[in-house]
C-alpha cells in the first residue's frame, strides 16, 4: 500500500464529508449543511481531534469549505504532541486514512421509504481524523497544493468500484 501525501511540516488534506452518499449511520449529509457555520465559526474555530475525543486535540484546521462534492479540509498537525507525531507517521505510511466529523444536527428530514436521515444544516464542532469513517468517502487524500478536482474524481472512482 503506498502511503498517503502529508507534506514535512505535518499538513494534509481531503474530505470530512461527501454530499448525498449513504453513511454507516443511515445520514445523507445535503450540499449547503454546513454553511451557516462556516460562515459564524469558520476553520479557526473547528476542532482537530483523535477519534472523536476532546482530550486529543492534534492539530488545526487552515481550511474548511463547501465544494460541490463535500466538505473540504486543509489542516495541519501540531510538531511536538505525541499523538499527532504518531499520527503523522502512521498517514505517512497509509494506517490510517479516515475523516469525520462531529456535529449537532439543527435541520433534518427522514425518508420514509429508507428511513435515511437527511441533513439540511448541522452545527459542526469538530473534524476527526478516525480509523474507521462513517462515510466511506471521508479521507485524507493528500496535500493541500494538489489538485482537488482530480483527488475527487479519484475517490468517486474508487466508491463506484467497492459499491460494485
Amino acid at each position: 500500500m503506498s502511503g498517503i501525501p502529508i507534506d514535512e511540516t505535518g499538513r494534509f488534506a481531503g474530505y470530512a464529508s461527501v454530499f448525498s452518499q449513504v453513511d454507516g449511520g443511515g445520514d445523507v449529509v445535503m450540499p449547503g449543511a454546513f454553511a451557516r457555520t462556516l460562515a459564524r465559526r469558520g476553520a479557526e474555530r473547528i476542532r482537530m481531534l483523535f477519534q472523536h475525543d476532546p482530550k486529543e486535540p492534534v492539530g488545526t484546521w487552515e481550511r474548511v469549505v463547501e465544494d460541490g462534492f463535500g466538505l473540504w479540509v486543509e489542516g495541519r498537525l501540531v510538531p511536538g504532541v505525541p499523538r499527532a507525531d504518531a499520527l503523522r507517521r502512521l498517514i505517512e505510511r497509509g494506517a490510517i486514512d479516515g475523516l469525520s466529523i462531529g456535529f449537532r444536527t439543527v435541520r433534518a428530514t427522514r425518508e420514509a421509504k429508507s428511513g435515511h436521515r437527511r441533513l439540511w444544516q448541522v452545527d459542526l464542532w469538530e473534524i476527526s481524523i478516525v480509523s474507521f469513517p462513517m462515510m466511506e468517502g471521508a479521507r485524507i487524500a493528500g496535500v493541500p497544493s494538489e489538485n482537488r478536482l482530480q483527488r475527487a474524481l479519484q475517490q468517486t472512482i474508487s466508491l463506484l468500484k467497492t459499491s460494485q
